[in-house]
């Protein structure tokens, strides 16, 4: 596999965010060799934007299943219910966002948990990949991520905020780290993060409108903008933007089985 092209492995590129220029934003990301977008859904209502816009862009977006774990609340399971009768239609590609969020707030941490682990298993009986969002809580969320070990389950720590042994632990068990805009901000530790762990175990990713890389940052992001966090890793690596856009296009393909 010799792709020449990006893939942006997480974005939200719906009208939501892209009220005035939805259009443009995907045609300025084709143009700059981002060829490939996953969209992760993030709650039910979300599920009407996302199959529009991959409806008009069948080749270029890749939509996800999932309810986030900041979307969690007292109604997580009609939430799931809604979620799991469009885990059969072929035109998706993996589960998630999901995972557990405690940066901002624990009132539904046990809820977190149940909704985590009840999308784990449709990862396990339907063979789909994960795009898997932990932020401040990487215990528990490994906890939970531990009981699945025999299902062999695969895909991407998105958002990669962990420290050396989070990541082994990823890669040892069929993850890989998703490397956004913040490895291009002067101090952060996912450079040393990614000088460690080498080319094959990461993906690329915008988080799309959020954490937009240097020298956007603080702006609204695009998948336009993976190109120059392509850059940044070539640069920590030292190797050519050739070689991270051609491994980090097959580590998603082979993941994700776009």
């Amino acid at each position: 596999m010799n792709n020449t092209y990006f893939i942006d492995s997480h974005a939200h590129l719906y009208r939501e965010y892209y009220p005035d220029d939805f259009q443009e934003v995907i045609q300025r990301a084709i143009e700059v060799g981002v060829e490939k977008i996953i969209l992760p859904c993030v709650y039910a209502e979300s599920l009407d934007d996302i199959f529009e816009v991959v409806h008009q862009f069948p080749k270029n977006l890749f939509p996800l299943i999932g309810l986030h774990p900041t979307d969690v609340n007292q109604d997580f399971k009609s939430q799931l219910s809604v979620l799991e009768k469009h885990l059969d239609n072929n035109l998706v590609v993996g589960i998630g966002e999901t995972g557990i969020d405690l940066y901002h707030d624990k009132t539904f941490y046990a809820e977190q948990l149940i909704a985590f682990e009840t999308q784990l298993h449709w990862a396990k009986e339907t063979q789909l990949p994960l795009s898997i969002h932990i932020r401040d809580g990487f215990n528990e969320a490994l906890s939970v991520l531990k009981k699945f070990k025999s299902a062999a389950l695969r895909g991407i720590l998105h958002c990669f905020s962990g420290g050396i042994q989070e990541a082994r632990w990823a890669i040892d068990n069929g993850f890989l780290l998703g490397i956004s805009g913040v490895v291009t901000f002067k101090k952060n530790k996912l450079q040393d993060i990614v000088k460690e762990v080498g080319i094959n175990a990461i993906a690329l990713e915008t988080d799309a409108p959020f954490l937009a890389p240097d020298p956007y940052r603080g702006k609204r992001n695009e998948s336009a903008y993976i190109p120059i966090i392509a850059e940044k890793v070539a640069c920590v690596l030292d190797i050519s933007i050739e070689e991270v856009m051609k491994t980090t296009s097959k580590n998603v393909e082979m993941i994700f089985k776009l």
